[in-house]
């Protein structure tokens, strides 16, 4: 059933609040209507194209919020972060990151991605990965962009343990999770970071 103009452009704009790196293609199929329609919809909206969209997010500078690591050296752009409670970053599946035979996106990318965001939501100056448990759920492709999010479960500040649970989707998919238990170190009662 197609939507009328007005229908469709309230739901484009749902849809890019929610997620704000969903392609003219993405929603051009969401909505059964041209690739045009969808970018005379977002003009008429005044909402940016996605590279615009992506470096408007980007623009917040997250180096100076990140503790545990360099920002440079977390694998994917952190687009959202909350110190001890949250983060979110993307990553776009190059030719650097997949088998050049079938070009599906090797496992150790996947993981360094959701790993590097489990170290850098830890709000301290060092956290090293006690273990893992992941889980890869699909394959990804060559192409495709991996937004993983990262949320603190479990502090055991006493302990020097933190637990973060990571979950990475592509278009909403789930491909890959994985449960990181974390090491940081030990801080007396009464004494914050």
């Amino acid at each position: 059933m197609r939507l009328n103009k007005k229908e469709r452009q309230r739901l484009l704009k749902e849809t890019i609040l929610e997620n704000p790196f969903v392609t003219d293609e993405e929603l051009a199929e969401k909505f059964s209507v041209s690739i045009q329609t969808i970018r005379l919809d977002r003009l008429e909206l005044n909402i940016p194209e996605l590279r615009e969209r992506i470096k408007n997010v980007a623009q917040k500078n997250f180096s100076e919020e990140v503790r545990s690591l360099p920002i440079e050296e977390v694998i994917g752009e952190i687009i959202d972060i909350e110190l001890d409670e949250h983060a979110i970053s993307l990553l776009d599946i190059k030719e650097e990151h997949v088998f050049k035979r079938n070009n599906i996106a090797r496992g150790h990318h996947l993981f360094a991605q959701a790993n590097s965001l489990a170290v850098a939501v830890i709000n301290d100056e060092m956290a090293l990965t006690i273990k893992s448990n992941i889980q890869f759920i699909r394959q990804v492709k060559l192409g495709e962009r991996v937004i993983a999010k990262a949320k603190v479960v479990e502090k055991e500040m006493e302990k020097g343990r933190t637990v973060v649970h990571v979950e990475s989707f592509v278009n909403h998919e789930l491909v890959f999770k994985g449960e990181f238990h974390m090491y940081r170190p030990k801080h007396k009662e009464g004494v914050q970071k």
